[in-house]
């Protein structure tokens, strides 16, 4: 059986990194757009935009970690969580954005609203590559410093249990 530091690719530059991170984030960025006005004509704007904004990015956290920054298989829990807290700032920026709209212009048609949200989802979409290539799908982090942080957590009485602990810690806490 494989483990997830061998299935880890070489990490890509960030030129190619940003055009891959481009393709994915943007192609679901765009696809989003779609959902979020299909299901604002049933359900208020914040609530479709929820919604699209969860689903898109599990969706684009998995592309990302797959493709994206070569991490070489599917994105831990803590990679979800961590992408979450950038697409959450993310939501709050398209939510301003469209409510900035709505405070200037009193009833803007269709293609105005499209154009606001993906220029503020494109801003907010540059500020995410940057936090998922240095903080979530960051490479070179010692990988000494990621079994340390574990062997804290984890109470250990034996020498034999000690040696343990660096190979579990590779394996459950991918740093790379």
């Amino acid at each position: 059986m494989e483990t997830a530091q061998g299935r880890q690719q070489a990490a890509p530059g960030a030129f190619t990194a940003f055009a891959r991170f481009v393709l994915c984030g943007g192609g679901t960025g765009l696809a989003s757009s779609f959902a979020v006005a299909a299901l604002a004509s049933w359900t208020p704007w914040v609530l479709a935009n929820a919604l699209v904004t969860v689903v898109s990015t599990l969706l684009a956290t998995e592309l990302h970690a797959r493709f994206t920054f070569g991490a070489g298989g599917r994105a831990t829990w803590w990679q979800h969580a961590q992408a979450a807290g950038s697409a959450a700032v993310a939501y709050a920026v398209t939510c301003g954005a469209m409510l900035a709209l709505h405070l200037l212009v009193a009833a803007p048609g269709a293609v105005l609203e499209q154009v606001v949200y993906l220029s503020a989802s494109a801003l907010a979409g540059i500020a995410r590559f940057v936090v998922l290539r240095l903080v979530v799908f960051a490479r070179g982090r010692s990988q000494t410093a990621a079994t340390a942080r574990i062997s804290r957590l984890v109470p250990v009485s034996t020498s034999a249990a000690r040696a343990a602990v660096p190979a579990a810690g590779a394996v459950l806490c991918r740093t790379a």
